[in-house]
């Protein structure tokens, strides 16, 4: 049952009450109304309360869990100390478990086909996979790409790719890691 138009709440602080009806505010500033952003305030029209509901498309359940799990190490590596790890090396497993999401996703939708284009667009969107790093990964020699940072000439020594990108037979060292996010090796013709 609503309440009367006439019904009225006043909260009271120091020299300040605020006066709310169901859809009006108005401010009354030592017995005066104010009208510092309107002549009249107690037209202004409260704004709607947003609701955080999700309506998860058909076929969210079955990845569900996949995802949560991915989300709750992600968490962890997040909250993980750093003790001893050299300052790049605190973000490797961050960057890991990233493409770790993002690859599921992909797979499921490009490579099994298992997911439908609505849930593939939604897991996009609520930011479950990296839309960018896929685009890449459609591209024709960044199939096994692990970050986007490590094709981006301005983040690397002479303005060329990171170390992880040249192939194995083309490397004068056999083991590498990458700075950025500690790939040993994402080159296409590994």
């Amino acid at each position: 049952m609503k309440a009367p138009v006439e019904a009225q709440i006043k909260i009271q602080s120091s020299s300040v009450i605020w006066i709310a009806y169901p859809n009006i505010v108005g401010i009354v500033l030592n017995g005066q109304k104010s009208s510092s952003s309107s002549p009249n305030l107690e037209e202004e029209i409260m704004p709607k309360v947003k609701t955080n509901r999700v309506n998860y498309p058909e076929g969210w359940e079955l990845i569900e869990p996949t995802l949560r799990e991915l989300q709750a190490k992600m968490r962890e590596a997040e909250n993980d100390p750093d003790d001893g790890k050299r300052k790049c090396e605190g973000m490797w497993p961050i960057f890991k478990i990233a493409h770790q999401k993002s690859r599921y996703v992909f797979d499921l939708y490009h490579k099994r086909k298992e997911i439908s284009r609505e849930l593939y667009e939604f897991c996009l969107e609520q930011g479950y996979a990296d839309r960018n790093l896929i685009a890449k990964w459609k591209k024709p020699g960044y199939e096994r790409l692990c970050c986007l940072r490590c094709m981006q000439p301005r983040d690397h020594n002479f303005q060329t790719t990171c170390v992880c990108r040249v192939p194995k037979h083309l490397r004068e060292e056999k083991v590498i890691e990458c700075v950025h996010c500690g790939c040993a090796g994402c080159a296409s013709g590994d």
